[in-house]
């Protein structure tokens, strides 16, 4: 559904992403790791075409989506960006309502089917509570939910999401990576960044590795994420262990590591919906 081809793009004569190619299909979960400053914001800002290309395209559906209008696109592509910082006091309601503006007719009112949407996109993250809260007075956290929630009832084919678990507690990772496997599950194609890897070994059926603004390794992560592609990757030593339940974990090579121990997270991880066997497929 995603194709990138050869898309290099920066700021300026400075090409930050160089010759970046990959192919997400529907229903894809990709992964994108990389240190910072390894690119993989640029990239993301090349393919919501908030940042024009130097050279190569991007294509959804076969389609190059340079000259799509900006509410063709919204219909395609949601986003969660790293943090927002919100102008007014809007009710958490609102906020995820915005979502629809891109489905609304000429008179840009909200129909019963958007606010049932709206309803539905927070019930499944588990914040309804939230929905008659103003968004200003939301942790980081919780606002982070929202946006994914507003993303949710946007309805779009594609769902990119920029470190859409850096601000959140380990409960709500937990809810956050079980909705992307729900996503993938109803046939949207997801891709986001994280600084975790062990988060592509628990979702993603495609990983893609960044350094200096060049793909590292590309595939599926039991194959693509190895302790020497993550070494050169992030400059310090790590490995890749096999739990012995089907399960991968990312570890550095110093620490303490215990086995027993990753392996009851593990569990408690599927327990919450999101399995491992998933990345192997």
């Amino acid at each position: 559904m995603l194709q990138l081809d050869s898309v290099t793009c920066g700021y300026g004569v400075n090409e930050v992403v160089k010759d970046v190619s990959f192919t997400l299909q529907t229903g894809d979960v990709m992964c994108l790791l990389g240190a910072n400053g390894s690119g993989k914001t640029t990239l993301f800002r090349a393919i919501l075409r908030f940042l024009p290309l130097i050279r190569g395209a991007v294509y959804l559906d076969d389609e190059a989506i340079a000259h799509w209008s900006r509410r063709k696109l919204a219909r395609m592509i949601a986003y969660v960006p790293q943090a927002h910082t919100p102008p007014f006091a809007f009710k958490v309601r609102d906020v995820v309502l915005m979502a629809r503006t891109a489905h609304m007719g000429g008179t840009g009112s909200a129909s019963r089917r958007d606010y049932e949407i709206v309803e539905q996109a927070l019930s499944s993250l588990g914040i309804m509570s939230l929905a008659e809260k103003e968004y200003t007075q939301l942790s980081d956290g919780e606002r982070q939910m929202v946006l994914v929630a507003r993303a949710l009832a946007q309805e779009a084919k594609l769902l990119v999401m920029d470190e859409p678990a850096s601000s959140l507690d380990f409960g709500n990772q937990i809810r956050m990576l079980a909705e992307v496997n729900r996503l993938s599950e109803r046939g949207i194609s997801v891709l986001f960044t994280t600084h975790s890897p062990n988060h592509a070994f628990l979702c993603a059926s495609q990983v893609a590795v960044m350094k200096a603004g060049r793909l590292l390794a590309c595939g599926r992560p039991d194959l693509a994420l190895t302790g020497s592609c993550l070494e050169e990757a992030y400059g310090v030593p790590l490995e890749v262990v096999d739990l012995g339940n089907g399960s991968r974990t990312c570890v550095p090579v110093t620490g303490g590591f215990n086995p027993e121990l990753s392996q009851q997270s593990s569990r408690g991880l599927q327990f919450a919906g999101i399995d491992s066997e998933k990345t192997r497929t």
